[in-house]
């Protein structure tokens, strides 16, 4: 069933209803949009516990748990406030709160088409990764999960990391964004920003660590950074206004998390064995390594054709499958 009450009043604001006034300002969004990620990463640099030095990395599971703890508070403060001024601004109920911050109802079907779109923008390194590398049994039998979260830093990367900031970014902020005067194309192209400026501060956490390494590569590695993470927030914001499922975003969160960045050049080789690589002897012909390049060349071959083919795929799957009846708004 389609989210009802505070669904359809967000919604009567983007077709010009004139009777409809929206019960927060622009100005009013964007303060809480600054203040809340303010609020989840000044933390930590507060405390020496959570504060990185040449000598202390972030990667330190003392320094994650910290930070985990931090994270969790500030993000339940964000909820309880995002909760209480929709209650109170916009006279919404439980359910209709529920519905709108995307927690209810889960949306199996939208989860599972966005994981699929996802997916389908990692072809290649999927590729890669499961016939070149030959990992494939390893994600069917969850090996690579296990070890995944064996260590802080997978619980870090792949679960408190996504699930904190997909709430604070998407399900809190963009809510707030719908019920201003702004279109939610312009909720999409926006809202990231605040997602992308929010991981700025790694620069910071970079100079701290490295203090010998000059700046200019410092702040081109922060503008990269900056780049893929508003990238990743748009496509975010996207899914999540088309699915109403804030799970189905935390997922891709995660899939992105460990899938890393695809490979963009460079030939595609099979996993060297932990023994090191073969050694020839005077023996092994010319029409073996022959052989061997020639594989190595089908394998980036076969890579690069999949990573443009996957790309293709997602933008022609792009809207049909974000399409739900529990969309929170039309993106036009």
């Amino acid at each position: 069933m389609a989210p009802t009450g505070l669904y359809h009043q967000v919604s009567k604001y983007f077709k010009n209803t004139k009777d409809a006034l929206p019960p927060l300002s622009v100005a009013f969004a964007a303060l809480l949009s600054v203040a809340y990620p303010i609020l989840y990463v000044v933390p930590f640099y507060l405390s020496p516990t959570t504060r990185p030095s040449p000598t202390l990395s972030r990667d330190a599971p003392s320094v994650i748990r910290a930070r985990i703890r931090f994270v969790c508070a500030s993000v339940t403060f964000s909820t309880c406030a995002t909760i209480y001024i929709l209650a109170t601004r916009a006279n919404a109920s439980s359910v209709d709160i529920l519905r709108l911050l995307g927690w209810y109802p889960i949306g199996m079907v939208e989860i599972a088409k966005s994981l699929l779109l996802t997916a389908l923008l990692f072809t290649g390194p999927l590729f890669e990764g499961a016939v070149v590398e030959g990992r494939w049994k390893d994600w069917i039998q969850g090996r690579t999960m296990h070890e995944s979260l064996s260590s802080w830093i997978g619980w870090r990367n792949y679960v408190v990391g996504p699930v904190t900031e997909e709430i604070l970014f998407r399900s809190l902020l963009v809510p707030l964004h719908l019920l201003t005067p702004l279109s939610p194309t312009r909720i999409v192209l926006l809202t990231p920003l605040y997602f992308g400026i929010a991981h700025i501060h790694h620069f910071y956490e970079f100079i701290l660590t490295h203090p010998h390494t000059p700046w200019t590569p410092s702040i081109l590695r922060s503008l990269f950074q900056f780049t893929y993470t508003t990238m990743f927030g748009w496509y975010a914001t996207f899914v999540f206004i088309r699915t109403g499922n804030v799970i189905a975003v935390i997922l891709a969160h995660t899939f992105c998390n460990w899938a890393g960045l695809p490979r963009l050049w460079g030939r595609v080789e099979p996993r060297v064995a932990i023994g090191g690589p073969t050694v020839r002897g005077k023996e092994d012909s010319e029409g073996e390594l022959s052989q061997e390049r020639m594989a190595h060349w089908g394998w980036s071959f076969s890579y690069y054709v999949l990573l443009v083919v996957g790309a293709v795929a997602f933008q022609q799957c792009l809207w049909t499958l974000t399409e739900s009846p529990r969309a929170l708004a039309k993106i036009v």
